[in-house]
Formats: C-alpha cells, sequence, structure tokens
C-alpha cells in the first residue's frame, strides 16, 4: 500500500513536469525512472495499474487450476493434495498450501493468526537489581523447580509475579517435560488443546509446529529410541572443524576428533 502511495505521487509529479513543458530527459534525470515508463505515464490519464506476477512453482497458485478440480471432486485432505502438486512440480512448503486451502475451508471468515504479544516491562532480578534477560527466563522456564539453586528460585517467583503469562507458559513446558518422559503418549492430544487454548503466541506457534510432526513426536515420546548421540557427535565434530578452520594441520585435527 505504502509502494502505490509513492508510485502516484511520482506519477503526479511526471505529469505537473510535463505540463512545465521539461522534457522526458529530464523528468527522467529527476524522478529515477526509465524513459520507458515516464513516457507511458506522461500518455496516461491514471497512474496504470502493475501486472501481477506470474505464479511460480513455489506457490500454490501456480496449481489452483487443478486444486480446485480435485477440491470439487472432493479431495479435501491437505497431504493428498500437497503429494499430488508435489508430483506435478510442486517445490513450495506445505504450510503455504494449507494458507490456501484454508480460505476455501472457511470462505466467509479470514483465517485468523495469534498476533506477538506487545514487549512489557523486563522482570528485576532480586538479587542484583538488574532485568532478568529473555535467554535467562527460557532458561528457567524448563527446568523444574527441584533442580533450581536458590538464586534461579527468586528469579523465577519474580518472573511470576512480572509476568502472569509466564506461570502458565512454565506449567505447560512442565507437562510437556513431563510427557517426554512418561513413555505414555495418551496425553499429547489434550496438552495440545490446552496449548492451543493457552492465548500463549509461543506456545501456540510450538504446537501447531508438534501437530505437523505428530508422528515424530509421538514415537519421541513411547520409544526408547534417540539419535541424540549422533547429532551430539556431528555438532561436536562441526564446532571442532570450525574452530580449527586455517589454524591447524590434519594431524592436530585427528587427535582432537578421534578418541585417544
Amino acid at each position: 500500500m505504502a509502494n502505490r502511495r509513492s508510485r502516484q505521487a511520482t506519477f503526479e509529479l511526471v505529469g505537473a513536469l510535463h505540463r512545465d513543458a521539461r522534457s522526458v530527459s529530464d523528468i527522467v534525470r529527476q524522478t529515477g525512472f526509465d524513459r520507458r515508463t515516464i513516457t507511458k505515464w506522461i500518455q496516461a490519464d491514471a497512474l496504470p495499474q502493475r501486472n501481477a506476477a506470474a505464479p511460480k512453482t513455489t506457490s500454490p497458485a501456480y496449481f489452483e487450476e487443478y486444486l480446485s478440480r480435485r477440491w470439487s471432486e472432493g479431495w479435501l485432505r491437505g497431504r493428498r493434495l500437497f503429494q499430488e502438486i508435489k508430483a506435478r512440480g510442486y517445490t513450495g512448503s506445505f504450510s503455504n498450501l494449507e494458507r490456501l486451502l484454508a480460505k476455501w475451508r472457511n470462505p466467509k471468515r479470514k483465517v485468523a493468526r495469534p498476533t506477538p504479544p506487545a514487549p512489557r516491562a523486563s522482570a528485576i532480578d532480586p538479587a542484583t537489581g538488574r532485568s532478568i534477560s529473555p535467554i535467562v527466563a527460557a532458561a528457567l522456564c524448563v527446568k523444574p523447580r527441584g533442580t533450581l539453586t536458590s538464586a534461579q528460585a527468586a528469579k523465577v517467583d519474580a518472573l511470576r509475579s512480572e509476568w502472569p503469562d509466564f506461570a502458565d507458559m512454565r506449567r505447560l513446558t512442565m507437562r510437556f517435560r513431563g510427557l517426554l518422559r512418561s513413555q505414555n503418549a495418551s496425553k499429547l492430544g489434550l496438552w495440545l488443546k490446552d496449548a492451543h487454548e493457552s492465548g500463549l503466541y509461543a506456545m501456540q506457534r510450538f504446537a501447531r509446529a508438534v501437530r505437523r510432526d505428530i508422528d515424530a513426536v509421538r514415537n519421541a515420546i513411547i520409544e526408547p529410541w534417540s539419535n541424540g548421540q549422533t547429532e551430539g557427535q556431528i555438532n561436536r565434530l562441526k564446532t571442532l572443524k570450525r574452530a580449527m578452520y586455517g589454524r591447524a594441520g590434519p594431524e592436530l585435527l585427528r587427535a582432537r576428533m578421534l578418541p585417544g
């Protein structure tokens, strides 16, 4: 919208300069627009509409005709349609497709997305008198009460007092932590429902991400297997490689990477 107003102002300036008998070259130099655009604007009575860019394969709109036909045939499952257009060359994400389908599912209602909360005053650490940083608050949010030091517990109490939402988020976080350790996924659906209805923007986003990969999350709860060791070793090797790049030879790199 702001870009449209800016172009309109430039269009009016071009008209004024043309009425002052300024040459096209002068108008080009003053406005910075190319000669072809200036010539077209001089001949026009109103600002010409920009042609909409043709959709690309990264956009579901590229396949809208096919999707519309399949939708009218009764195929309403997003995952099914996603696989079909992916086989036809779609290179975008499932979430982009879902945004298009959401308009078709609710034609009379705009899809409302939760808005991020407005900035708030920082909670004060009672021990130091300084603001508690968001990083510290996030770390304390996922740490059980029994593992907190006295200083950390004081910070948690200050955060709960200053931000009521922090107490709700910490409660949901502890419940999710308990789910991961319980090896019982029966309460995962209830947790997702509570997170969605909590009104907490971060929790709502997290719940949507969990729903998109619900099978993997459920398996992480009930299965004893984990790729944590593998990911940890990969992270260690990458850290060593980046720390030593250009500073040491292969011998030292091998000595640090391989167990002694």
